[in-house]
């Protein structure tokens, strides 16, 4: 008889999110093989796709922080996010595995307050996990570093599982609108407007080249949002700097397809999916060489050594030569890379662990 494992997706409640689409991806590849356990998945009904295997759902609610729905029937669970607010408490017979996207609230200098509040959520969710998965080298070389801010069961077990990705079927999509930039060579870049995530050093960047520079975003107000816009007045760049917010994919999807190159200088990612994204649609990529980076790139993306304007240019017009040189072999390899992460492959190894645990 098939035991019951729970999956907390609930941060399908945010679809926009780049965790929202590894949740996904994971019901889909759950989907796509032949079950080996009564899978449960809870989070917001209304976002959690149609299954052919017919997978149970408990509809998310916000009140259900203060009263818990029922895991008595479960043998293991699963907390796909490290700052989850749900199933805390599990019974001494179930196993339980948590993901860990990152540790940012370390680095990303927030307040001693903060850092704390993020610490002991994060140990409300990993202090009775047998497992943790980290989705990158980086992460689990991060969390090794500082596990000795946690308590932990003996024995757990640290492993890593990248993310994985469902990529658009088609190849054709159509635009909401028309872009007063699409026929311009421009940059991509999508993420929300934030320190970590550096997006000012790109309009240095587009200041020492002919670029128009296209941001995909969320509409949330920031003091870093102000600071940038500010500075694409400073440096007169209001009419080739363009932010869209809140975009679907169709959208998303066309712009990566038409886009001269994806650029993501971020300075902490515990994966990175957009660039991922961006050698699906066969793009030349320019990353950061920090964090988890250098392991979604490889050897065939580009890196920024520093941020100075001068150095990005340089590093840009030379990756671009490079890439025109030998384009066609340069794509093929782009999208070979981006399919080595697959959703696909993310099922498998997560069932693996499941079974581990309660063979």
């Amino acid at each position: 008889m098939k035991k019951n494992v729970l999956i907390d997706v609930e941060r399908l409640k945010y679809p926009k999110s780049g965790i929202a689409n590894v949740c996904l991806s994971l019901i889909k590849g759950l989907d796509q093989k032949l079950p080996a356990f009564n899978y449960t998945f809870y989070g917001p009904k209304a976002n959690i796709p149609t299954t052919k295997y017919r997978f149970t759902i408990i509809n998310w609610k916000f009140w259900q922080k203060k009263i818990p729905v029922s895991i008595a029937s479960y043998a293991l669970i699963h907390t796909t996010h490290q700052l989850s607010e749900y199933f805390h408490q599990i019974k001494k017979d179930q196993k339980k595995v948590v993901t860990l996207h990152d540790l940012n609230f370390l680095h990303d200098k927030s307040s001693q307050r903060k850092i704390e509040k993020s610490r002991r959520l994060v140990q409300k969710n990993i202090g009775n996990a047998n497992a943790i998965v980290c989705i990158s080298e980086f992460v689990k070389d991060d969390f090794i570093k500082n596990n000795h801010l946690f308590q932990l069961k003996d024995n757990v077990k640290i492993e890593v599982v990248y993310n994985g990705l469902m990529f658009p079927e088609k190849e054709n999509f159509i635009p909401p609108k028309n872009y007063s930039f699409i026929n311009e060579k421009f940059i991509l870049n999508i993420g929300v407007l934030f320190p970590k995530k550096n997006q000012n050093v790109l309009l240095d960047l587009i200041s020492k080249n002919d670029r128009h520079l296209v941001l995909i975003t969320s509409s949330a107000k920031s003091e870093y949002k102000e600071k940038f816009l500010e500075k694409i007045k400073i440096l007169g760049l209001t009419e080739r700097v363009h932010i869209l917010e809140n975009v679907e994919n169709e959208e998303k999807y066309f712009l990566l397809q038409h886009c001269e190159s994806y650029c993501h200088p971020s300075l902490a990612e515990g994966f990175g999916i957009p660039p991922v994204e961006a050698m699906y649609f066969r793009k030349p990529v320019f990353l950061s060489k920090y964090t988890s980076l250098p392991e979604i790139g490889g050897d065939l993306a580009f890196y920024f050594e520093d941020f100075s304007a001068e150095n990005m240019s340089n590093v840009y017009l030379a990756g671009i030569s490079k890439f025109n040189e030998d384009k066609v072999v340069f794509q093929t390899k782009l999208r070979d890379r981006a399919l080595e992460f697959s959703y696909l492959k993310m099922a498998e190894s997560y069932e693996n662990i499941y079974k581990k645990l309660l063979a």
